[in-house]
């Protein structure tokens, strides 16, 4: 007797791709949806997954605008203390920032990371910042001594085309204050905290004609006429000055 079953093809093992082709539109949509709700599918809310480039996104959002400011990081100071477990580290850094017209200021921070370090550094600069009068946006307006501890240094106002002659931590205070001109001296110390706690000492007591002449109640051409100028010629460079 002959089997009734000997008719029938014997199921056949597809392939991915040929059940893909061999489905029906209601089958691939049943199966495109449940594939979704899987950990590795495609969710609606893309941005919001657990990979990198989402936590760079949120990151991105509470990053602070560019106002402008100038930071140059001036010295970084590596301690250590020892403990029962070995060497403990720490570190204190030294910044200072500024607008580059007229505004500068100088902080320190410590941490047991340097970027922690410069941060508050960074942070306490940004609050002590002081404002200076620049002679013709460029320069400063007369000579000026400061001191601090061990450090003395000295300023001198400079022709246009002068330069910033001043040693480091000297120099990366006049490029944030947005000074072109100037010659400075150092005398002493070479620890680069006071050097700039002298300068910002001398930079402290400059002044500009404009709030002399408010202060003694007078014109700025009378103040800048003493000199042997003519009135025209007062009243001119009067006209010139901007702090």
């Amino acid at each position: 007797m002959a089997d009734e079953n000997t008719n029938e093809v014997p199921a056949v093992a597809q392939t991915p791709s040929e059940a893909a082709e061999n489905q029906s539109p209601a089958q691939a949509d049943d199966g495109n949806a449940r594939r979704g709700r899987g950990r590795g599918g495609n969710r609606e809310g893309g941005d919001r997954g657990r990979g990198r480039g989402g936590r760079d996104d949120r990151r991105g959002g509470k990053q602070e605008e560019d106002d402008g400011i100038i930071e140059k990081l001036v010295h970084i100071n590596r301690v250590s203390k020892t403990v029962k477990g070995g060497k403990r580290f720490g570190f204190a850094a030294l910044v200072v920032v500024g607008d580059g017209q007229g505004r500068v200021g100088f902080g320190h921070g410590k941490a047991r990371e340097v970027p922690e370090a410069i941060t508050k550094a960074t942070a306490a600069a940004r609050k002590k910042m002081i404002r200076v009068p620049l002679k013709e946006g460029r320069t400063l307006h007369h000579d000026g001594n400061g001191r601090f501890g061990a450090g003395k240094v000295t300023l001198r106002t400079a022709p246009p085309g002068t330069g910033i002659i001043a040693g480091g931590p000297m120099r990366a205070v006049f490029e944030s204050l947005g000074v072109a001109d100037v010659v400075t001296k150092s005398v002493g110390t070479s620890n680069p905290y006071n050097m700039i706690r002298a300068t910002f000492d001398a930079l402290t007591e400059q002044t500009s004609p404009k709030s002399v002449a408010q202060r003694r109640g007078k014109k700025v051409a009378d103040l800048l006429g003493r000199g042997g100028a003519s009135a025209a010629e007062a009243e001119a460079d009067a006209a010139a000055i901007a702090e």
